[in-house]
C-alpha cells in the first residue's frame, strides 16, 4: 500500500513510499546495530575492563535495554506535544554524543553508565516510529507497514554481528562506538532533511501534568492496549534472552566463537523473510489471526526445542534450525501483537507508545537478564527460559480476547487520511 504524504501538515520535501519505509527502518536500526554489533565484543570488552564474571559482560547488552525503558515516557508526551520531527532529532542528537562517551570509556561502570544513556536516547526512534506509522494508518493496513519497516530493520541483526567482526579485527573494540556515532549522524541528517511532520495538528496535545496523566491511564486501562503490551512483554523477554545469551551460547556451550556472526545471521534472516510474508498476508487474513496462530507457534516451536536438547539431541545445526523458527514466529507475533495494541490509542498514539514501550522493555528486560544469568554452559536454561515467556504471552493473549481468538480481517484496516477525508 502506498504512503501518501501529501495530506500531512507542514511544507518540505516529501520522500516516496520505499524512502519512507528505509528512513523509519534505518531510526529503528540505530537500536539493533547499537545491541548487536557488540556481542562478538563482548569478551574483549570484558578483558580491557576487567570484568570478573563472564555472565557480567551481559550487563553491555542489558543495561542498553534498560536505558531505553528509561525515557519512553518522556518522549511521547513531548512529541504529542511538539511534534515527531524536532523531538526524534533532539534524541538522536543524544544519542550520537554518548555512543562517543562509551567509546572512551576507562571503566566498566562509565560504560553501562554510557549504555544506559545511549538506551534513553535510542528510545526515541522507538515511541515516535510507532507513533509515526499509527499518524497514518490503522489495523491491517498499519501491521502491513510495520512489517516492512522491520523487514528492513531485520536485515542489521543479520549484518551487525558480521560488521562488529570486521571491526575488531581493524581496531579495538572501541571503534564499534564510533561507528555507531557516525551512523546515527547519517540517520540525523536523513531524517531532519526529507522526514516530514505526521502529527496532525487536531491530535497535539499540551504538557499539563493533568493531560499526561489522563494519557497515561487510558492507556493502561485500554483492555487491547494492556493485555497485548503484557504479552508483547514476555515475548520481548525471549528476544533479550537471546541476545545476552548468543554469544556465551555459541562460544562455551558449542566452542565456536569463530562463526559467531554466521550463526547469529543464519538465526536472524528468516525473521526479515517473515516479517515481509507478514505484510502480504495479514490483509487477508487478518491481525488477530495471524498473531494469535503466530504466538501458539512460538510456544509449540520453543516447546519442542527444549524438550529436544532434554533428550540429548542437541547439536549447533540443530540450535540454529530450530532457534531460526522460533524467531521466525517471534516475527509474525510481535508484529501483529505490537499493532492490535495500538489498535485504539490514535488520539494519544506518542504517549500511548511510550507507555507500552516502557512497560514492554523494562519487563522484557528483567526477564532477559533473569533468563541470561541462568547461563551454566549449557542451552537448557535459556530453552526452557524463552518456552516459559512464549507460554506466558500465549495465555495473557488468551486472557485479554478470549472471544476473538483467531479471528479474520476486520472492517478497518484503511489509511488514516483526515485532512483528505475532510476535503471530500
Amino acid at each position: 500500500m502506498p504512503i501518501d504524504l501529501r495530506h500531512l501538515p507542514g511544507s518540505g520535501p516529501r520522500p516516496g513510499p520505499r524512502e519512507t519505509i528505509a528512513l523509519l527502518a534505518g531510526l529503528m536500526a540505530l537500536n539493533a546495530f547499537a545491541i548487536d554489533a557488540m556481542i562478538p565484543a563482548l569478551p574483549e570488552i570484558g578483558k580491557s575492563l576487567n570484568i570478573a564474571r563472564e555472565n557480567d559482560q551481559q550487563l553491555v547488552v542489558v543495561a542498553y535495554f534498560l536505558g531505553f525503558a528509561s525515557t519512553q515516557l518522556l518522549w511521547g508526551p513531548l512529541a504529542d506535544r511538539y511534534g515527531r520531527k524536532p523531538i526524534l532529532a533532539a534524541g538522536v542528537s543524544l544519542y550520537i554524543l554518548f555512543a562517543g562517551l562509551c567509546a572512551i570509556a576507562g571503566s566498566f561502570p562509565l560504560l553501562i553508565a554510557g549504555r544506559v544513556a545511549m538506551g534513553a536516547s535510542a528510545a526515541v526512534t522507538r515511541v515516535l516510529v510507532v507513533a509515526m506509522v499509527r499518524d497514518l494508518f490503522e489495523g491491517e493496513a498499519m501491521a502491513r507497514i510495520m512489517s516492512l519497516v522491520f523487514m528492513v530493520f531485520m536485515v542489521v541483526p543479520v549484518l551487525a554481528p558480521s560488521i562488529g567482526q570486521l571491526i575488531l579485527l581493524v581496531a579495538p573494540w572501541r571503534a564499534i562506538f564510533l561507528v555507531l556515532s557516525c551512523y546515527g549522524l547519517v540517520m540525523l541528517t536523513w531524517s531532519w532533511l526529507r522526514l516530514p511532520e505526521t502529527l496532525h495538528p487536531e491530535y497535539r496535545r499540551n504538557l499539563a501534568p493533568s493531560e499526561i496523566a489522563s494519557a497515561v491511564v487510558a492507556s493502561v486501562k485500554e483492555p487491547l492496549s494492556r493485555g497485548y503490551t503484557l504479552a508483547l512483554t514476555a515475548t520481548f523477554g525471549a528476544l533479550v534472552a537471546y541476545i545476552s545469551s548468543i554469544q556465551q551460547i555459541i562460544a562455551d556451550a558449542f566452542g565456536r566463537p569463530e562463526i559467531l556472526g554466521l550463526a547469529f545471521g543464519a538465526i536472524a534472516a528468516p525473521m526479515a523473510l517473515a516479517s515481509w510474508t507478514n505484510a502480504r498476508v495479514v490483509g487477508r487474513f487478518g491481525l488477530r489471526r495471524v498473531g494469535h496462530c503466530a504466538t501458539v507457534a512460538f510456544a509449540v516451536v520453543a516447546i519442542t526445542h527444549a524438550v529436544a536438547v532434554s533428550a540429548g539431541l542437541e547439536s549447533l545445526l540443530v540450535f540454529i534450525i530450530l532457534q531460526g523458527l522460533t524467531m521466525v514466529c517471534f516475527s509474525f507475533a510481535s508484529s501483529n501483537l505490537s499493532t492490535l495494541a495500538m489498535d485504539r490509542m490514535a488520539e494519544i498514539a506518542g504517549t500511548a507508545s511510550s507507555v507500552q514501550g516502557v512497560v514492554g522493555t523494562v519487563g522484557a528486560a528483567i526477564i532477559g537478564y533473569a533468563i541470561g544469568q541462568a547461563f551454566d554452559g549449557t542451552v537448557r536454561p535459556f530453552l526452557w527460559g524463552m518456552t516459559a515467556c512464549a507460554i506466558t504471552a500465549l495465555i495473557i493473549i488468551v486472557l485479554t480476547e478470549p472471544k476473538r481468538l483467531f479471528a479474520g480481517p476486520s472492517a478497518v484496516g484503511e489509511q488514516i487520511e483526515p485532512h483528505a477525508a475532510a476535503e471530500a
